[in-house]
């Protein structure tokens, strides 16, 4: 059996690379042991519709408490909601306890585990967001024998859990009781907390916390809730997060050799890993910038660990990922983001028609002085050669192609539109820098015309291009705003989509899907932790 199972799994290695086998190897010892933590209700809560409340709903505290549902008889109808206190990831528990006379019938609930209260309160049915219903935490138990534990087999994330009983016997009496869930995270000990000198920012940093572990499970997810897996861009993210937290190194290991294992047939990466029933990838799911930045987490691998020999063993994949991104390129310089069908995300403003022909220019840039640089530290520049020449040749392209000099503002796209990102990009990349950084980054942020940015992983870009353009209260002010903006809706992890004038904004045409625990959110701890003089 477990020669069978190795076998399903080494097939699904990539057949570019003669190593991929035994990269599977490495990733799978490194795989974590998962820390496990037993947590119960700490209150009842009611539902209340408010309108000046995050999506139009609030829990008030219930006079009931969790333990007196011990010998609260469940009738058909009631509706009995537990809060846990925080956002937890892990296995839902319950014992229904007979009360009066013995079981006749079968009880049936409806479990509904979710990570908002909005979520929870608002009408499913019809459905319509493109995503799957399925992703919704809500499941109908049929007990037919009561004083026995029920476990729940589908792994959960939430802070509330809503309990309603759909049928029960008229000719018998039982209880809900010993309701637990068994938490759980790879994450380890947060070992770079310091305080800062405002409250505001340390409940940032500490929410931004909950948020990486709760995403860091046998690899680093991006939402515990949905999508349930391994992308490219959020594991960039959380690498430098977890630098300034739980420095759990081997983590990342272990998702750097799964993306290079698991590549495609021409050595490029998919965007994006599944773990069960075996590793394998998304099919067809191609991105090419995750499988730039991809470049940028082995580089930040290495500089966090010394580990020369991970770096030295996939440095053949690094370097196929900007030799694929220079096939883009026009002979003057421009990158083609119409010559082949490819995914170049950026942002979740694609219903706003956001153009990515200046950030892909910017982020080819980018990859490539980073692809250098790893080079450079293993000692295989002569490799690469031209990388710093073609880099400066696309800089120089961009400037005479894309930038306004009248507005001061990078423009992308036949119809010459402003985005923030495209700001973002440029200043990261180094097309901009200096006065000429800050005018456009201050000038597409002040147009009501400019497309903003409608996630935290586009305003993690932001923020930091803020600090490369000199401009360390602004993005100290903006950080603080933005993520406090969350913290002051009551979140206690950070989420997926957050558009500071639009509660209700979702890449998926209903927000119940979106997800309120997503690794892509969880950056400010980086920031807190490698820019003191501005945070703390």
């Amino acid at each position: 059996m477990i020669k069978s199972l190795l076998f399903i799994i080494l097939a699904a290695a990539s057949a570019f690379y003669p190593q991929s086998a035994h990269w599977l190897r490495i990733a799978e010892k490194a795989k974590p042991d998962l820390h496990h933590a037993r947590y119960t209700p700490v209150r009842m809560v009611e539902a209340v519709p408010d309108s000046s409340a995050f999506q139009g709903w609030r829990y008030l505290e219930a006079e009931l408490t969790p333990s007196q549902t011990d010998t609260m008889v469940l009738r058909h109808g009631q509706v009995l909601t537990f809060d846990f206190g925080r956002h937890l990831v892990g296995y839902l528990s319950f014992s229904t306890r007979t009360l009066r006379r013995c079981q006749d019938g079968p009880l049936r609930l409806r479990l509904f585990m979710g990570e908002l209260p909005a979520e929870l309160n608002t009408p499913l049915e019809p459905w319509k967001a493109w995503l799957s219903r399925a992703w919704m935490q809500d499941e109908i138990i049929t007990v037919y024998e009561t004083d026995r534990v029920v476990t729940l087999p589908r792994r959960l994330a939430g802070r509330y859990l809503k309990v309603e009983v759909l049928a029960t016997s008229r000719d018998f009496d039982c209880a809900l009781t010993d309701l637990s869930f068994d938490a759980v995270s790879s994450a380890g000990e947060d070992t770079g907390f310091r305080r800062t000198a405002s409250p505001l920012l340390d409940s940032i940093r500490a929410v931004s916390v909950t948020t990486l572990s709760e995403c860091m499970q046998t690899v680093y997810e991006d939402g515990p809730k949905r999508d349930r897996r391994l992308w490219a861009g959020d594991l960039y993210l959380q690498s430098l997060a977890n630098r300034y937290s739980f420095r759990n190194f081997g983590l990342t290991k272990r998702c750097l050799f799964l993306f290079a294992a698991l590549a495609a047939d021409d050595g490029t990466l998919i965007s994006n890993i599944f773990e069960s029933p075996q590793p394998h990838p998304q099919e067809g799911s191609y991105m090419l910038t995750y499988s730039l930045l991809w470049n940028s987490t082995l580089l930040e691998y290495l500089l966090d660990t010394g580990d020369t020999l991970t770096a030295q063993t996939l440095w053949q994949v690094a370097k196929r990922q900007t030799e694929d991104a220079l096939t883009y390129l026009t002979p003057e310089y421009i990158f083609d983001i119409h010559k082949r069908d490819v995914w170049l995300f950026f942002d979740w403003r694609e219903h706003e028609g956001l153009d990515v022909s200046a950030p892909m220019q910017a982020a080819t840039i980018f990859a490539l002085e980073q692809t250098y640089e790893l080079a450079r530290l293993l000692g295989r520049t002569a490799e690469v050669k031209q990388y710093p020449s073609v880099a400066a040749k696309m800089r120089r392209a961009a400037l005479r192609h894309m930038y306004d000099a009248r507005r001061g503002v990078m423009l992308s796209g036949s119809g010459k539109q402003l985005s923030v990102q495209s700001q973002t990009w440029a200043v990261k990349a180094g097309i901009l820098s200096g006065a000429k950084a800050r005018k456009a980054l201050t000038t597409a942020m002040t147009d009501p015309k400019a497309i903003q940015p409608g996630t935290p992983y586009a305003t993690h870009y932001l923020v930091e291009a803020m600090i490369l353009a000199g401009m360390p209260e602004q993005a100290r002010a903006y950080l603080i705003d933005y993520w406090g903006g969350m913290v002051r809706r009551g979140a206690d992890t950070f989420w997926e989509a957050y558009d500071p004038n639009d509660d209700y904004i979702s890449p998926y045409d209903f927000f119940p899907v979106n997800s309120a625990c997503h690794a892509w959110s969880c950056t400010p701890v980086y920031f807190i932790g490698k820019y003191p003089d501005i945070f703390r």
